[in-house]
């Protein structure tokens, strides 16, 4: 955007237009005009100012499309009536309802209402331009307010402080921070968080560190954000450990820690690949009185899942039940097929992985096309083949068309049961999906009707292959003259 003060004027004229929401704008408290260091209003001005605001807000409601020109219009007819205090709360007003654009478009447009800004005017903008992401006219139109004598108060330095570490502008960031110094400013705990999130954000951990162990030289308390912005950035980089410490240090100090600052360590360790250690972050949780929330719960089981600690994934899930949080879909199907794939060894783990599938079926979640392969193959390891052929074909019946694994794992668990009409079952409905048996379909089909003896069986199950290309390894035994 252009500066607002390329010109002699300190209105500009862009033509921009917007929709404006009106619908929260009549719930802000108006501050008033003061020269030099902004201060609070008075009652009577702030009543004035607001019935004012409340009765153009009426108006403004009346235009169709509610352009700035037309707004525009509409003071400049009561122009003579619009105090500095009614037009900054206007301004704020639209802020508060996310509209900073129109502030910006009013406030360039406004000459002729013959208003001329005030501190708290030029600090509306500046908070206006941040939320803009218009950083480089925010710092503008910092300089021009402290050349004409008005000095921002600490919530407005640190409001651009904050959005300038936001973006990683540190270099900028630190030039505002003298500025506030050369006034006689003294920044707060606030402003120090912002500046040590953005030492973080771009990987000065270290820097950061420093300024957090020398802020109290400065006579400034860190509070327990403080002490989260640099955990973060340790967890950031693979020194959770170091993290856990600045926790403690806070704990010293009897700050209150709370749930973010946990989850932070969660995050850590899950990325140095130590998911076991967030059982004794959530035990701290615990003891500090600090109750874990769904995102804690889901961040340790989702890194236990990553790194291979099924059962103490479930573990957690059981917690998380108990407790009665929800698990989202994605984090059940990792589950479940860490369960199942567990428990092709250990069997003792099936249970609990039908459970989790039945969970998962009964609160509608979309089970995914592995998720009902895993649970069909889990199901024929352990020889429960009528669970498993009534849910190959509730996975074909949802639109699903199972892989050939799939079907062959029935086709064999059926075989092995000695129930060979029900595999002949299975392998037309491979054929009614358009898939094409592969050789182990057919010799697992072979092999069974010989066992049998039904010798015409096996004689069509062949037959069938060589049709589709594929020759088994098992033969009706007729035509082997080798034991089988």
């Amino acid at each position: 955007m252009s500066s607002l003060f390329h010109n002699p004027s300190i209105f500009c004229n862009p033509t921009r237009t917007h929709g404006c929401k009106l619908h929260v704008l009549t719930m802000v408290s108006l501050p008033s005009k003061a020269h030099g260091t902004i201060t609070s209003p008075g009652c009577s001005d702030e009543r004035t100012a607001r019935i004012r605001v409340v009765n153009f807000l009426d108006k403004i409601k009346a235009i169709p499309f509610k352009d700035t020109n037309g707004i525009l219009s509409l003071m400049e007819k009561d122009a003579s009536n619009w105090t500095l205090s009614a037009f900054n709360g206007l301004l704020m007003a639209l802020l508060t309802a996310d509209e900073a654009d129109r502030a910006v478009e009013l406030f360039s447009n406004a000459s002729g209402l013959g208003l001329s800004p005030n501190g708290w005017t030029f600090s509306i903008i500046i908070r206006c331009l941040c939320k803009k992401n218009d950083l480089d006219e925010a710092q503008r139109v910092l300089h021009h307010m402290m050349e004409h004598g008005y000095n921002p108060n600490v919530i407005t330095f640190t409001i651009l402080i904050d959005s300038l570490c936001k973006r990683g502008k540190l270099g900028y960031a630190f030039r505002v921070l003298e500025l506030m110094g050369g006034i006689g400013c003294k920044p707060n705990v606030q402003t120090y968080n912002c500046l040590l999130k953005g030492l973080c954000y771009i990987g000065k951990v270290e820097q950061a560190h420093e300024m957090l162990m020398n802020m109290e030289k400065e006579s400034i308390k860190p509070d327990i954000y403080s002490f989260t912005a640099i955990m973060d950035g340790f967890c950031k980089v693979g020194r959770s450990d170091e993290a856990m410490e600045l926790l403690n240090q806070a704990l010293d100090m009897g700050l209150e820690p709370n749930v973010v600052i946990f989850n932070t360590l969660f995050t850590g360790y899950n990325k140095e690949g130590r998911p076991q250690h967030g059982f004794k972050v959530l035990k701290l949780m615990k003891d500090k009185n600090c109750s874990p929330d769904s995102i804690s719960y889901s961040t340790l089981m989702s890194g236990l899942l990553k790194w291979g600690k099924t059962r103490a994934a479930l573990k957690v899930y059981k917690e998380i039940m108990g407790i009665g949080f929800e698990v989202e879909g994605k984090m059940l199907s990792s589950l479940l097929r860490g369960l199942c794939m567990k428990s092709w060894e250990e069997k003792d783990l099936v249970q609990d992985a039908y459970q989790v599938f039945d969970k998962m079926r009964k609160k509608d979640s979309i089970i995914d096309h592995s998720s009902y392969g895993f649970m069909i193959r889990t199901l024929c390891m352990v020889r429960k083949m009528e669970e498993a052929v009534y849910h190959l074909k509730e996975m074909i019946g949802m639109g699903y068309i199972p892989r050939t694994i799939t079907f062959n794992n029935v086709i064999q668990g059926l075989c092995i049961e000695g129930k060979i009409h029900e595999a002949l079952v299975v392998l037309v409905t491979m054929y009614e999906n358009g898939k094409i048996p592969s050789r182990t379909s057919y010799d697992m089909l072979v092999k069974e009707f010989n066992r049998q003896g039904l010798l015409l069986g096996a004689c069509n199950v062949y037959g069938a292959a060589l049709k589709q290309g594929v020759v088994p390894h098992r033969i009706p035994l007729r035509l082997n003259s080798h034991s089988y």
